[in-house]
């Protein structure tokens, strides 16, 4: 019996601990339209993978069409199914860095933003340190189309880099965080590039 109650608060603390993942920090940058007037967080929305490969990606796009979706509507946007007002598309990637090398070897697939605001798409920069382990940079860019006209009304791109074999490198808590990185303070100021601990 004393063992058992020596043993349980290390029970309870070791799983405590599981629940939080340490993570680095996210790189944000987003534009938006709210100086035209456009209203952000309301209406209804979709969530879809863009480019021609979406169909053939469905299972591996799952945690980061189901973060983003948590994300629009934490901010004001409620999911229907069909047509929608708006549509959140998504693009992500995943990059392996290994630190023997100068450039990365590429292990997914992905794409950019950058209708509008030049300079900004998937090349942002993030300092990996001068650690030598391997590293997967992943990458998650949203863009919040309005249907009614097509009209690109909000784009953001969140990279983040962890160790390879990290629980921060696996595809549903990376995606959850840079979800969440992405659509803090939504819609952010047009132009900025922040970092999200």
């Amino acid at each position: 019996m004393m063992k058992t109650a020596r043993i349980l608060p290390l029970l309870a603390l070791s799983l405590l601990t599981a629940c939080l993942v340490p993570t680095g920090p996210v790189e944000v940058t987003r534009f938006n339209r709210a100086t035209e007037g456009v209203s952000y967080g309301n209406g209804s929305f979709i969530v879809e993978v863009a480019g021609e490969s979406a169909s053939d990606r469905a299972l591996s796009a799952s945690p980061y069409l189901a973060a983003v979706a948590r994300e629009m509507q934490r901010v004001g946007y409620r999911n229907q199914a069909g047509k929608s007002d708006v549509v959140a598309e998504i693009r992500f990637s995943a990059t392996m860095i290994r630190p023997d090398r100068r450039s990365p070897v590429s292990v997914g697939v992905g794409g950019s933003t950058g209708t509008y605001g030049s300079g900004v798409g998937l090349g942002l920069g993030i300092n990996l340190g001068g650690g030598s382990a391997t590293q997967l940079q992943t990458t998650l860019a949203v863009r919040i189309i309005r249907r009614s006209d097509q009209l690109v009304i909000w784009e953001g791109t969140a990279v983040q880099a962890a160790k390879v074999g990290s629980p921060a490198a696996q595809p549903g808590i990376a995606a959850s965080k840079l979800a969440e990185a992405l659509f803090k303070d939504f819609p952010g100021v047009s132009g900025e590039t922040i970092r999200v601990p």
